[in-house]
């Protein structure tokens, strides 16, 4: 019974030892051993064996990327105005070893050398500076605090400004300026507005006015078209009667010609027939729209027109009928 005891005894030691011995690291994390105070090996993810009597793990943290949350503090611009700043900062431990032999309290000291940075590149901008720049201040506090957690086994993959906040007076300051600066946009977008809505009106109006200007020149001169058009169509008329009258004559002249060959009295007709042609080229004369000046004789005209009415009275009617079938 006493040896069954023991036995029983030397194996639930034994039990305890090798479970003391296993040790199960989750992905994405790693753990250092120390063995009587001194460093000995790192353990990975999954199933890890050490001495339980000599090995201890002191330092179990992820590798993964961590968040640091930065808190709010006050900084002082290049312009002496005081401001809020608060940041994030992501990070991860690339080398256990030095992120636990090389720094006490890694978050700590992360913490301090963020504030640190923060408020010198801050003391380096003017208070514009810091809102316009931000993306240029990140990259610089980025590359700087890369640097300087190197020997930390730290690799600093991000950083960002959240806020940026400047004193109540500033801030009242500021909105002031803003205020004054819409305003001052107001001013002038309603006076370049009122310049060109008059810019507009004289240009409608410089615009009507020589529409209307064209529009009557041509109007001019359609009307001056439309009475030179008329007067050389009363010309072509006037110049188609005269001679259409001038045709007739002859032909009456020739007729009577002929008929003077056969009757010694047709000579009488042919007489008639010029004094009207004479009558007819006076009244032409007359009707023409140009000056004119027709010298006659006064006492010439009652024999004249005696003349014809004895020459008409003593026509015979053959010489009648020619007259009338020349009218």
């Amino acid at each position: 019974m006493g040896q069954f005891l023991l036995l029983l005894a030397l194996a639930f030691g034994g039990g305890t030892v090798v479970l003391k011995s296993i040790r199960v690291i989750n992905q994405g994390d790693e753990a250092l051993v120390e063995s009587l105070g001194s460093y000995k090996k790192k353990l990975g993810p999954g199933l890890n064996m050490i001495n339980p009597f000599f090995d201890n793990i002191v330092y179990k943290q992820t590798i993964r990327e961590k968040v640091l949350d930065i808190p709010p503090q006050q900084c002082i611009t290049r312009d002496n105005v005081s401001i809020t700043v608060d940041a994030v900062v992501y990070w991860r431990i690339v080398d256990m070893e030095k992120a636990y032999y090389k720094v006490e309290n890694l978050q700590s000291a992360m913490v301090n050398l963020v504030l640190t940075q923060i408020r010198s590149e801050m003391g380096q901008l003017e208070l514009d500076q810091t809102f316009t720049a931000r993306t240029q201040i990140n990259e610089i506090l980025l590359r700087d605090l890369d640097i300087a957690t190197d020997p930390w086994g730290v690799k600093v993959t991000r950083v960002e400004l959240r806020d940026i906040i400047p004193s109540k007076a500033v801030q009242e300051s500021m909105e002031l300026q803003m205020s004054a600066e819409r305003r001052k946009r107001a001013a002038i977008l309603t006076s370049e507005g009122d310049r060109e809505s008059a810019v507009n009106s004289a240009r409608g109006k410089a615009d009507a006015q020589i529409l209307d200007a064209e529009a009557r020149q041509k109007a001019i001169i359609l009307q001056a078209e439309a009475e030179q058009k008329a007067l050389i169509l009363k010309a072509q008329a006037e110049r188609q009667q005269q001679v259409l009258k001038a045709q007739a004559i002859a032909e009456s002249a020739e007729i009577i010609a002929q008929r003077m060959q056969t009757n010694p009295d047709a000579h009488k007709a042919l007489e008639v027939l010029f004094a009207l042609g004479y009558l007819d080229m006076g009244t032409t004369i007359g009707k023409s729209d140009s000056s004119k000046v027709v010298f006659m004789d006064p006492r010439t005209i009652p024999a004249t027109l005696e003349g014809i009415r004895s020459i008409v009275s003593d026509i015979p009617n053959g010489s009648h009928s020619l007259l009338e079938n020349r009218d």
